[in-house]
């Protein structure tokens, strides 16, 4: 048993012995290793392009090494040198590893962009210096600063026929970046520095300054000719940001195409608000858009019948440039105008009820107008002195403050079998060619509902209607329903919108179950189906 300690002591004493030479050797022979930390990535394996490029434990390192990789490949020439670098490492936590030495991943590095740079005539892989310019949602790239000024001085040119306004990049004071932004200022305002530096006030806002500084008295104390006409002021009502960029040389926009982008006149949807006095067909002919148009371009309206409120906003089509470009024009005018309408309002009628108590007649006036226009299109227009020859009269229109009853469907499901106006004569016997209403076919005993709220003047029977009910409303109107088979209403009753009335039928002179519904107007029969909400 002596022995056996003996001989264990012995074993163990060469065992470390031998452990301690092992590990010394590994310290002097391996040329690097990692630290290890518990629960942190401390060993970072490199790829490159997909190709393996070592092993390092300072991930902080991996991008200065590529850095320096580039710089080494693009030495000795001032061209721009593009190089495929997609670098990816795998994180793993070790006790112990070799690393690699940072000159060899970079010998590496450079080996594997050397065989990724593009080739001379590879265009897409060429990158350039240029000029990137943001308009709104719309962004291109230009190869030249001239290229950028060139562009927006063909907007501005659109419409000045003598070249009074020029623009001009300058630098975006609001912004902390090196970022350009446009201006567009008087021509012999230009100043020739190299230095661009921003016009505290010119164009556009030095023409409002300077309107805002003669006042109205003092223009009405001018004669005509002491005023200064044509064009007054231009500004580009975008925001217009152009930063300096290396881009691919394919990305570059030449000057016609992005001329042809932000310049020429293209159609883009709008909203119109409908006014007072609207309808589609006189919407149509003030935006000289087809009336078949305006109803594809919103789902609200069904037909040319479609009922429209002020108020309502609809989709309508317009052609303009994307870049906006805002001017003032000074004019002389002789014209004929006319007053504005006056109303004088009866809180006893219904809206849809006026009367005019005095005709217009139109004046004539001799004026000095500021018109703004953001691009072709008139904005407003300020009159800054003006001669009365012969003064208008404002057309008085009374009209209405209630708000008018509306109708409903009075059956609730149903199929439109015959509609409003001629048809081919029915085979039932009495039966009208000339539909005064609208017929819905469906099951007998079908509740039939008030459109509108009124007063019953009749609930019976009548001829070829069979039974029927007919209700006078607030408005005037009177709506009718006819070939019931029960009526739950007597004459002289008061009843609500969508109380019911009846049960459908068959009665009269019917060619199966169905409503007979109408809706007539100072005792006219109209179609109802344009009245209904």
């Amino acid at each position: 048993m002596k022995r056996l300690t003996r001989h264990y002591k012995y074993s163990r004493y060469v065992f470390l012995k031998t452990a301690a030479l092992v590990i010394l050797i590994n310290i002097i022979m391996l040329p690097s290793w990692v630290k290890y930390e518990k629960d942190e990535a401390n060993l970072f394996h490199i790829f490159l392009n997909g190709e393996e490029m070592g092993y390092l434990g300072d991930a902080d390192s991996i991008q200065e090494i590529l850095g320096d990789a580039r710089r080494e490949l693009a030495a000795g020439t001032d061209k721009i040198v593009y190089a495929e670098g997609d670098l990816s490492c795998e994180a793993s936590s070790v006790i112990f590893s070799e690393i690699d030495s940072r000159a060899d991943i970079q010998k590496r590095m450079v080996e594997n962009l050397r065989k990724n740079v593009a080739s001379a005539d590879d265009e897409s892989r060429e990158y350039v210096h240029a000029y990137t310019i943001k308009i709104g949602d719309y962004m291109a790239n230009m190869g030249s600063f001239d290229d950028v000024v060139k562009v927006l001085q063909t907007a501005l040119d659109r419409y000045q026929d003598k070249d009074e306004y020029v623009a001009k990049l300058v630098k975006d004071q609001a912004r902390e970046l090196n970022v350009l932004t446009a201006e567009v200022i008087a021509k012999e305002e230009v100043k020739e520095e190299d230095e661009i530096e921003p016009v505290k006030s010119a164009g556009f806002e030095k023409f409002i300054e300077d309107s805002v500084a003669d006042g109205d008295v003092e223009n009405n104390e001018k004669d005509f000719d002491d005023f200064d006409y044509g064009l007054m002021g231009m500004s580009f009502a975008d925001n217009i940001e152009v930063v300096e960029s290396y881009i691919a040389k394919a990305n570059l926009t030449t000057v016609d195409r992005m001329i042809q982008d932000i310049v020429e006149v293209k159609e883009v949807n709008t909203i119109y608000e409908v006014v007072e006095g609207d309808t589609l067909s006189g919407i149509a002919i003030k935006t000289n858009i087809p009336m078949d148009k305006i109803i594809e371009l919103n789902d609200t309206l069904e037909n040319e019948f479609s009922l429209i409120r002020p108020g309502d906003e609809l989709i309508v089509t317009t052609e303009e440039p994307p870049l906006t470009v805002n001017r003032t024009v000074r004019e002389y005018i002789e014209e004929y105008y006319d007053a504005e309408i006056e109303y004088e309002y009866n809180d006893d009628w219904y809206t849809t009820d006026q009367q005019t108590l005095r005709q217009p007649s139109t004046g004539r006036r001799n004026i000095v107008a500021e018109t703004s226009y953001a691009n072709d299109k008139a904005l407003e227009r300020d009159i800054l002195k003006e001669e009365l020859v012969m003064e208008a009269v404002a057309k008085i229109v009374e009209k209405g403050t209630k708000i008018p009853p509306t109708y409903i469907k009075p059956i609730s499901g149903g199929r439109l079998t015959s509609g409003f106006g001629y048809r081919t004569r029915p085979n039932a016997r009495g039966a009208t060619s000339n539909h005064q209403g609208v017929d819905w076919g469906t099951p007998i005993g079908t509740s039939v509902m008030a459109s509108c709220g009124g007063t019953v003047t009749r609930a019976g029977w009548l001829g070829s209607y069979g039974y029927c009910v007919f209700i006078k409303h607030p408005d005037g109107r009177e709506t009718r329903y006819a070939h019931l088979s029960k009526v739950l209403v007597s004459v002289g009753q008061t009843v609500s919108q969508g109380q019911r009335i009846a049960l459908s039928g068959n009665t009269g002179a019917s060619t199966g179950p169905h409503v007979h519904f109408e809706i007539r107007i100072g005792g006219t029969a109209v179609n109802p189906l344009k009245y209904l909400n």
